[in-house]
């Protein structure tokens, strides 16, 4: 699956994350934000465009409403950050830690996440369309009642995940690995499953398959 990736100058200045906090707006685009630790913060309806941010620490900030358009993060921690309400599209994460982050009722589009920890992430409530999850950890990661449309788990960790009144109708589970799963069967219908794990499926709702 093809995704609109995001649009980012190759040569940016460099600004810190902290002159956020003097702008009645807070807006950062056209820069890079390198080895920033912003934890433990409170910055609500910032925008980010444009932007390439690598090895910087967000843990425990709180930044709902956030709208993020064409930025790439680059080994970057954002574990336990509460992203509540965001916007996040045409965006990439490479090699991020976000462990336990908020994400939900956001609405995403054009994502990318490589080789990430998405475990005990929190989607719910949220749309999201045009993602790719790849190389990625999201055990016990929480999708209720999302809107999902063209996504792809490329091996990737879903073990405990629970897509709890969310239609997996399309998506690709294929290539990745669980032990188990929470959906129901009628949400399954026009999930696209490797034969393991359609036997798998089938051993949880207690059939018997013989040779």
């Amino acid at each position: 699956m093809k995704i609109d990736l995001p649009k980012v100058a190759k040569e940016l200045p460099i600004k810190r994350f902290a002159d956020l906090f003097y702008e009645e707006d807070p807006e950062f685009d056209n820069c890079q934000i390198i080895d920033s630790n912003f934890e433990n913060e409170v910055l609500e309806k910032a925008r980010l465009s444009n932007v390439v941010i690598k090895n910087c620490t967000f843990n425990q900030t709180d930044l709902r409403h956030i709208d993020i358009t064409d930025v790439r993060f680059e080994n970057c921690d954002l574990s336990n950050a509460v992203l509540r309400n965001a916007s996040i599209h045409r965006v990439e994460f490479i090699n991020c830690k976000l462990l336990g982050v908020d994400l939900t009722e956001s609405s995403i589009g054009n994502v990318r996440f490589k080789d990430c920890l998405l475990k005990l992430a929190g989607f719910g409530n949220s749309k999201i369309e045009k993602v790719i999850y790849h190389d990625t950890s999201l055990v016990q990661a929480d999708f209720y009642d999302c809107k999902l449309k063209k996504l792809e788990f490329l091996a990737c960790d879903l073990n405990e995940a629970s897509f709890e009144q969310t239609a997996l109708k399309g998506i690709d589970i294929s290539t990745s690995t669980f032990e188990t799963l929470t959906v129901s069967l009628e949400n399954l219908n026009g999930c696209k499953v490797s034969q393991d794990q359609a036997v798998r499926f089938a051993s949880l709702i207690g059939l018997i398959i013989t040779d």
